[in-house]
């Protein structure tokens, strides 16, 4: 029943912008016992890296160390939405993106118990 469907990758140039957008369904979102809601991306040959993460009720946020500065997530708790806006993209931000959900506020895949499907951010220099 739970679900998240990722949307807003492409293709941009360096220094470019993209808004990811995650929609979350299902009752462990509508409920919110789902307490936090996570990016992550996965490059080419490379494992899963943590990006940022916000809870639902109070909106705290962290970032990873590489994307900070650059990279502002948020929600919108009405909707049930993720969103991850990404500036001043790099080459090294091309990845597929995930949305994820899990009970705990973590920077580690397996705190999270539900995926999206992914979507596909290229950068190109």
């Amino acid at each position: 029943q739970e679900q998240l469907v990722e949307s807003g990758g492409g293709l941009v140039q360096a220094g470019g912008s993209l808004r990811l957008s995650c929609a979350a369904s299902g009752r462990a979102f509508s409920a919110f016992s789902t307490y936090v809601m996570g990016w992550f991306r996965q490059a080419p040959g490379k494992d899963y890296e943590f990006v940022a993460a916000v809870t639902w009720n109070a909106g705290n946020t962290t970032y990873a160390d590489s994307v900070k500065g650059r990279f502002t997530i948020s929600r919108d708790n009405a909707r049930k939405m993720v969103y991850l806006q990404m500036d001043s993209l790099k080459p090294e931000d091309t990845a597929v993106y995930y949305c994820a959900g899990g009970p705990v506020y973590s920077a580690y895949v397996a705190s999270y118990h539900y995926w999206g499907q992914g979507t596909q951010v290229t950068v190109s220099s």
